[in-house]
């Protein structure tokens, strides 16, 4: 008989050595820190000394990050700029995180998103963004499927994730071609969606959206209760023809509602919370490594939430501690072992 850390450990082993596609938004998330010990003359604003910069991979790179933590093989289908910081991207920033660049498209025409954060004593001062949000031109979108399909066709892809951040890279006939490709290679699909393409994932296997976007997208009230998470998930179903619903709920935990239509609330554990950037795309790459293993919805839907509460503590965004999270995890199986 398994004990509960070695059930654990057992679990966590079957996420790793998948290869994941993910397409996306990917992002470059800039640092530049130092510190404050006066006010400007010319403005009253804090003069920030810089002590130093950092550059990370954001967006749905993030994502990558989490899956690579996790033992998988993340694969990124994005189109960046051909600009200075899109060669820094493929040419530094992926080999850093030793992720493959093999998806990323160069547009003479868009410029790489770069969110920069200024930081005086260790406090976000202020974000400036610099991005492109317009729709992939014609050639864009064609170079972008190209390097999907071929990824498709070469590699033992076993599951597809689109974490959507509204930047223009998915488009809905991306999106329906994709899901179009999986279903005829038997390769099961997952979204983080957001509001302009919210309804444009026909089709997808596990629907991940949060409660506030739920909110904004059905005709109806949602509160984090049951009753009515089971009522928009039963809504979503109908127009979107997904398997699995899975909604964040932030510090109440996640709802899920498996293919059976069995919905549950899983909440989560008390934590002290740092920051909740990032949590989102934890939980997403939890789901998605547990549907491409095959684990059943309420192994899949207690890792995602444990991981999920789990990078909150950080500051920061953070990929997952699979150390901790099969620890965590582990101390649950025993508990409710012994209840």
């Amino acid at each position: 008989m398994h004990t509960a850390n070695q059930t654990a450990q057992r679990v966590l082993q079957q996420l790793q050595n998948q290869e994941v596609l993910i397409i996306g938004d990917v992002m470059v998330d800039r640092y530049l820190t130092g510190s404050v010990s006066r006010i400007s003359p010319e403005a009253p604003v804090p003069v920030v000394l810089h002590t130093g910069s950092e550059d990370r991979l954001g967006g749905a790179g993030n994502v990558a990050l989490n899956l690579k933590a996790l033992g998988a093989t993340p694969l990124l289908c994005t189109v960046a700029g051909a600009d200075a910081d899109g060669q820094a991207l493929t040419g530094h920033i992926f080999p850093q995180y030793g992720i493959e660049s093999v998806g990323i498209v160069a547009s003479e025409t868009r410029c790489t998103t770069i969110k920069t954060r200024i930081l005086g004593n260790n406090q976000q001062m202020l974000r400036i963004d610099r991005e492109d949000t317009h729709p992939l031109s014609e050639a864009e979108s064609d170079a972008l499927l190209e390097r999907v399909r071929n990824l498709l066709d070469i590699r033992a892809i076993r599951v597809i994730v689109f974490q959507d951040y509204n930047k223009g890279v998915l488009q809905p006939h991306i999106i329906e071609k994709v899901i179009e490709w999986a279903k005829n290679s038997g390769i099961p699909t997952v979204v983080d969606p957001k509001k302009a393409n919210f309804y444009a994932y026909k089709g997808v296997d596990l629907f991940k959206p949060n409660l506030k976007e739920v909110r904004d997208s059905v005709p109806f009230a949602v509160s984090a209760v049951l009753e009515d998470l089971n009522k928009a998930s039963r809504y979503l179903k109908e127009h979107l023809e997904n398997r699995i619903t899975m909604i964040t709920l932030s510090e109440k935990g996640l709802y899920l509602e498996d293919e059976k239509g069995l919905g549950i609330i899983y909440p989560t554990d008390a934590r002290n919370v740092a920051d909740v950037s990032g949590a989102g795309d934890t939980v997403i790459s939890i789901a998605a490594l547990g549907l491409g293993a095959g684990l059943d919805a309420a192994t899949m839907a207690y890792l995602s939430n444990l991981a999920g509460g789990q990078v909150c503590e950080f500051s920061g965004v953070v990929p997952v501690n699979p150390a901790l999270l099969e620890a965590e995890y582990g101390q649950w199986l025993e508990k409710i072992n012994l209840s």
